[in-house]
């Protein structure tokens, strides 16, 4: 069996899909990722990667059909750092029907008789129906998506009825990522075990000596620090100075440069694998992206989240909600609230309960299983 997986650029976008698609590859089945530019780190898993539609930027996209199609939507997007996302995606709408030629030829060359796709990226659920073969979707976090999902399709509609199609089906099934107990009973799809990749390798060497103290991870993603500069982490680390704690910034190719001379119970140290930085903690801090928080959550440990915009919010609160962690605005990090994460008992103890709950989950090769079942039922 072939199986084509596809999502938007970015690593909150396609990472996630690493583990299924290597236990299908484990089954047996031949498996790719697509993905517009900027979707090439995915390769690094091993996964072959195909390129759809070269020279078309997503973010450049989205603000040509805010500016000249939907400017209603791209003054709200702008309001919130895309944190509505009913205003969002609808923009990243306009995006899938640019490149839907590209994605439905692709798929007509390589035949798949599965295609699993992230749900920012429907023009694969159009691909599958012009293909007769059935389509999953694979959510990201905490995002509920159906509704996100009836806008993004009725935004596509001219698209579809251009490819001879007046109406898509929906998605065979609808993978879940969030912990059931943090999605306040808001449940759907099929439930499956976050599982994160986030490139290769261990920590560095120095980090897998006992600390002596509780360690922290920090991380702002790859994204925000680009849009929103430096003031969380600065003031992180400000608080961070007089704990007596270590913290780990894990920060990428982020130039810390203007930072200055760091307090000696902070380090810095570029690329680190999250989740097994976290084997090494007691807590974690991060911007909101649903892979750091669901890493923290495996891990048991609790977070202090730092949302900014987009999905980020969601995150934050789904976190807070359950107990396992801590939400801020950049004006409230302080010292007391970072001793708040590493003293709070309750925190402790609801991370280890969504720790084991996330180890209940089912496997990605539970899932591979089912799906493969559900491919073959349609030949």
């Amino acid at each position: 069996m072939r199986v084509l997986f596809a999502g938007a650029p970015g690593f909150g976008h396609l990472f996630p899909l690493v583990p299924l698609a290597r236990a299908m590859r484990g089954l047996g089945h031949e498996v790719a990722v697509a993905s517009m530019d900027g979707g090439e780190p995915v390769a690094a898993s091993g996964l072959p990667y195909l390129s759809i539609a070269p020279g078309v930027d997503w973010r450049k996209e989205i603000r040509e059909a805010g500016r000249t199609r939907r400017p209603d939507l791209m003054e709200r997007v702008i309001a919130t750092n895309s944190a509505d996302r009913e205003a969002f995606v609808p923009l990243a709408a306009h995006v899938n029907s640019r490149v839907a030629d590209a994605v439905v030829e692709l798929a007509a060359r390589w035949r798949p008789d599965l295609v699993v796709y992230e749900y920012q990226f429907p023009v694969a659920l159009l691909a599958a129906a012009r293909l007769g073969v059935p389509a999953v979707q694979h959510d990201l976090g905490f995002v509920r998506t159906p509704k996100l999902r009836a806008l993004m399709l009725a935004e596509m509609a001219d698209t579809f009825a251009r490819h001879g199609i007046d109406r898509l089906p929906e998605p065979a099934e609808t993978i879940d990522l969030a912990p059931p107990s943090t999605t306040g009973g808001d449940l759907y799809g099929c439930s499956m075990r976050p599982v994160s990749y986030n490139g290769e390798g261990g920590v560095p060497a120095p980090l897998t000596a006992p600390a002596g103290r509780p360690r922290v991870a920090v991380t702002l993603g790859t994204v925000p620090p680009k849009t929103d500069g430096l003031t969380r982490v600065e003031r992180v680390i400000a608080a961070a100075a007089g704990l007596d704690a270590e913290f780990v910034l894990a920060t990428g190719e982020l130039d810390l440069s203007t930072l200055g001379t760091l307090p000696d119970n902070v380090r810095a140290y570029g690329w680190v694998p999250w989740r097994a930085l976290l084997d090494t903690c007691a807590a974690a801090i991060h911007h909101g992206g649903s892979a750091s928080a669901l890493g923290a959550l495996d891990a048991g440990v609790p977070q202090l989240v730092l949302p900014d915009g987009s999905d980020r919010f969601i995150t934050a609160d789904a976190v807070h909600a359950r107990g396992a962690g801590l939400r801020a605005s950049a004006e409230e990090i302080g010292p007391a609230l970072l001793e708040r994460l590493l003293t709070d008992e309750g925190l402790r103890r609801a991370a280890r309960e969504v720790g084991a709950e996330i180890a209940a989950m089912p496997s990605p090769a539970d899932v591979a299983q089912r799906l493969t079942g559900l491919a073959g039922a349609t030949h």
